[in-house]
């Protein structure tokens, strides 16, 4: 699969998770069509693509068994990675912890796994 399409499906779950879990009408910038992202967020997308991907190949199947809560963790840590990488002075809201992330972007990370998981 192409860089593109796999930047691609992550995009979609991000927008489709965030219409289903974020409370109230989300700002713009986080369901814009993939034509107004910008190349690095389109850069971060697919290496989260591929990291979660190298992530299930690693496990021998095993991560199928993690909890919704660990797999959103993976995507939220290695989305951390490339804010780092492409982001000189990151907001700390961008490089947040886990813990301090809202519900329904937690359960959108969650999703975002899960979609990865069943492209496998």
């Amino acid at each position: 699969m192409a860089q593109v399409e796999r930047a691609r499906i992550f995009r979609e779950a991000w927008i489709a998770g965030v219409r289903k879990y974020y409370p109230g009408e989300p700002k713009g910038g986080y369901v814009a069509p993939w034509e107004e992202m910008p190349d690095w967020e389109r850069e971060c997308a697919a290496a989260v693509y591929d990291q979660v991907i190298a992530f299930i190949d690693a496990t021998g199947g095993g991560a199928a068994k993690l909890t919704r809560g660990q797999k959103g963790k993976f995507v939220a840590v290695c989305w951390v990675g490339q804010i780092y990488k492409h982001v000189p002075d990151p907001k700390p809201s961008y490089v947040a912890d886990w813990d301090d992330l809202p519900k329904w972007q937690q359960e959108t990370d969650a999703d975002i796994f899960e979609r990865i998981e069943a492209e496998r």
